[in-house]
């Protein structure tokens, strides 16, 4: 398991490889990249910051990626995850997970992207043309990290 917070930018396509060649029981991988977009509800975007409480981000992704180990039998799991000034084309996050089969790392990238956009610590604040925005929480992430909560 990685978990990386990092300014840095990042190789989506090394990292795949990487999560791939630690243990060659892999079955599949299934990663999630997300890239900074040059728009966003109708306006341009021109770049974004990111914010994060350090620590405490590291902490919570921690928790995600245990909280899919427990619930699919994975045998990697990455997570990387972009702060600091970002432009439009660049990656910002990479979740990877990797299994002897393929639903449990498809069903486990899900889980980890869906909690990972409700639960982790991060703001974003998108440079557009009417100058610098707060980007707000969307609902249909809250909808669709309901999705894992287990059923009574």
């Amino acid at each position: 398991m990685s978990i990386r917070v990092q300014s840095q930018p990042f190789d989506p396509g090394h990292e795949l490889n990487a999560l791939h060649a630690a243990n060659l029981g892999i079955g599949a991988v299934v990663s999630f990249v997300g890239y900074v977009r040059d728009f966003n509800e109708g306006r341009e975007v021109g770049g974004m910051f990111l914010e994060h409480f350090p620590g405490m981000t590291e902490k919570v992704l921690g928790k995600i990626a245990e909280e899919a180990k427990q619930r699919w039998p994975l045998l990697g799991i990455e997570i990387i995850h972009r702060v600091g000034r970002l432009e439009p084309g660049e990656p910002i996050v990479f979740v990877g997970t990797s299994s002897a089969h393929r639903q449990a790392a498809f069903d486990a990238c899900n889980f980890v992207m869906d909690y990972l956009k409700t639960r982790a610590p991060f703001w974003k604040k998108e440079d557009t043309a009417e100058g610098p925005r707060w980007v707000e929480g969307r609902c249909s992430d809250q909808a669709a990290a309901e999705r894992w909560k287990p059923q009574p």
